[in-house]
């Protein structure tokens, strides 16, 4: 065999691809099937990737590591790619790639048939337990026949999306050949806070402008829908600064839940409600979400059945205020189960970024989420795996 591939991911299947056109490939893949985190991302619609490419929308200890393989195959080849495969793809205004589909299973069912039509081998439920180097390359001991392999890609995926097959085990069998890993930590992920607020709210989605506060200093901005649960927050704009919340000390999410409107037109409008015939549970409807509104109003102790003519300019200026900058104190996250990305992994120093092979063990690859690289939400770690995948599946381009 010319190359074994550890785990039948997005970027494992982007390997197999590449490496099949180079030689005897075969993949193998613990769960039962190829793509299984996959097939579930982007509540199933697979944001692929994202126009607005960029190394500032990645994270870890070099964030530049991602620069050769995203100029090697980019955002353009990444969507020709999927094209020459009979994938076609559309863009929102916001940058974010899809399939016309809307199905992930489109995706994973492209790479499956491209990566056996190459002549890759995928075998699923097999569990690898050690990469053993040895005289022209190793030999790879799982739960299923031996293997002697020239290369080695390890493509395990992450930690995080337990539910969905994440696991530990390509940090391991990296591990045990001498590499080294940072600290782990789920990313894109729902936010434990202070429920007092969030949990009347259970189910209720509103935009807002988001703002993580660590001792004082802002350490992450978003803005769009949040998604108030019984336990936090959820929602694009909480996933897009879940990084930094959870990873940062002492962390407090600010809600602007009036983003558009400025503190004085805010408050000027509520100040004219007063001379109307309305009662404080109607104080903020048409501002915001009725629920929000109501829920803000009686979070300041007032009565929601209480005339708003009775409410002073001082009372309107508090709601605006409250409305204008919710606080809720971060308490954790639902952790790698819940969580997308794993934020951390085998560190990239040990790895040449122009090919993606080992500083320590030559023929030995690595891509996507088992290094410690992990992207913004928005398609970013997608692209990411396709483009480490592919570079990685050159195997250094060797004869």
């Amino acid at each position: 065999m010319d190359t074994v591939i550890i785990g039948a991911g997005a970027s494992g299947l982007a390997a197999a691809i590449e490496a099949a056109g180079r030689g005897s490939v075969a993949v193998l893949e613990r769960a039962p099937r190829v793509g299984r985190k996959l097939a579930v991302t982007g509540n199933g619609r697979c944001n692929l990737t994202n126009l607005n490419m960029g190394p500032e929308h990645y994270h870890g200890e070099e964030p530049d590591f991602v620069l050769p393989a995203l100029t090697a195959f980019g955002v353009g080849d990444t969507i020709a790619f999927f094209r020459s495969l009979g994938l076609i793809t559309v863009s929102e205004p916001s940058g974010r790639v899809y399939p016309l589909s809307e199905q992930a299973g489109s995706v994973v069912d492209v790479l499956r048939f491209a990566a056996s039509e190459a002549g890759a081998q995928l075998r699923c439920g097999v569990c690898v337990r050690e990469i053993r180097p040895e005289a022209g390359g190793f030999r790879v001991i799982s739960d299923g026949p031996e293997l002697h392999a020239r290369n080695v890609v390890v493509s395990a995926g992450g930690a995080a999306g337990t539910v969905a097959g994440g696991s530990e085990s390509g940090y391991l069998l990296l591990e045990r050949l001498g590499h080294t890993r940072t600290r782990l930590s789920p990313s894109l992920v729902q936010l434990k806070t202070d429920n007092s607020f969030t949990r009347p709210l259970k189910g209720v989605r509103a935009p807002a402008a988001v703002r993580v506060m660590s001792r004082g200093r802002t350490v992450a901005e978003s803005s769009g829908e949040v998604q108030f649960t019984d336990y936090g927050v959820s929602g694009p704009a909480i996933f897009e600064v879940s990084r930094a919340a959870v990873t940062c000390p002492d962390c407090v999410i600010c809600l602007d839940l009036a983003p558009v409107t400025g503190f004085d037109e805010l408050a000027d409008m509520l100040d004219a409600r007063r001379s109307a015939h309305l009662t404080a549970e109607n104080l903020l409807t048409g501002m915001l979400h009725n629920k929000v509104g109501r829920t803000l109003v009686t979070r300041l102790g007032y009565p929601l059945a209480a005339p708003v003519s009775t409410l002073t300019r001082a009372d309107t200026d508090r709601v605006a205020r409250a409305a204008k900058r919710v606080e809720l104190r971060v308490t954790g996250s639902m952790g790698m189960e819940g969580a997308q990305v794993t934020a951390g992994g085998i560190r990239t120093r040990e790895f040449d970024p122009a090919t993606l092979e080992s500083r320590l063990v030559p023929g030995l690859f690595a891509c996507g989420e088992v290094l410690d690289v992990d992207g913004d939400c928005g398609g970013y770690n997608l692209q990411w795996a396709w483009s480490s995948g592919r570079l990685a599946g050159r195997l250094g381009d060797r004869p």
